[in-house]
């Protein structure tokens, strides 16, 4: 099971490098056709659009910050027009190690012990 599973892994990361070379071989093949002036002033919108979004992207992230800070000082979720802003009590944790060790005393604890569902997520080998 495991070499089969390592081998889809494998396989997965492939068809993410084909979908990458994918995307440099359009970009390639779109600069062969333009001309040169069409690509100076793509770049130049580029440029000119990349100031923007930098300015509006440190705004947001100015601002989510504050709100955040707003919404955990006022201990409940607010809603906007087009956003919600949830307040999350902070997580109870246990130390399952002493726990179990507990448990193994007194088993009857077990019956008020509950297990979420296993999940996964894909991340890339650094």
């Amino acid at each position: 099971m495991t070499i089969e599973l390592s081998e889809k892994i494998d396989q997965l990361a492939n068809f993410q490098a084909q979908r990458d070379v994918l995307e440099l071989q359009k970009k390639e093949l779109i600069d062969q056709v333009l001309p040169p002036e069409v690509k100076a002033r793509l770049e130049e919108i580029e440029t000119e659009f990349a100031q923007r979004k930098e300015a509006v992207e440190a705004n947001i992230t100015t601002l989510e910050a504050e709100i955040k800070d707003d919404v955990l000082r006022h201990g409940q979720t607010v809603k906007g027009t087009f956003l919600r802003v949830e307040y999350h009590n902070g997580r109870v944790s246990w130390d399952n190690k002493a726990l179990d060790a507990y448990a193994r005393a007194r088993p009857e604890i077990l019956k008020y012990r509950r297990q979420g569902e296993p999940f996964v997520s894909i991340t890339k080998v650094r």
